[in-house]
């Protein structure tokens, strides 16, 4: 109950008793005073109702805005953590990545370098069969007659 409420009502209530007194000592004056006293006092205390209900929504509109802020707030930091996690994710499949090309390359070198000394270990069977790749292909590329 706020101060307007209070004193509605307690005009109200002292506008009650002067019509009640005006009625028994017979006097109009007083009677119309309480009367006014009373609309005046019922008047005061409907103000006093509506801006307590007012205040009232205010405040709940404060507590929702919070309220508002502070799942928006979640949902941003959810999603920084989402994009941080993708990142990671990302850096980790571009490592790998790194990593897989590094091996293939590493494999490839030790590869050829075996090739390379199988050749000179066996030169004659390398020539060989180098000459039968040579024909094969001069074979397969030969214009039809």
């Amino acid at each position: 109950m706020n101060r307007d409420q209070f004193r509605g009502a307690s005009r109200n209530l002292k506008g009650r008793a002067q019509t009640a007194l005006g009625g028994v000592t017979g006097d109009p004056g007083r009677q119309v005073r309480g009367a006014v006293n009373q609309v005046a006092g019922g008047a005061q205390y409907a103000y006093g109702r509506a801006r307590d209900r007012a205040e009232d929504l205010a405040e709940d509109g404060r507590h929702l805005a919070h309220e508002v802020r502070d799942r928006a707030g979640n949902l941003i930091e959810g999603g920084r953590h989402f994009v941080g996690d993708a990142r990671d994710r990302a850096g980790n499949l571009i490592d790998e990545g790194r990593d897989y090309a590094r091996q293939a390359r590493s494999r490839g070198a030790t590869y050829g370098r075996q090739a390379a000394r199988y050749a000179d270990d066996n030169r004659t069977s390398a020539l060989l069969g180098l000459a039968a790749v040579a024909f094969a292909v001069g074979w397969l590329a030969r214009p039809k007659r």
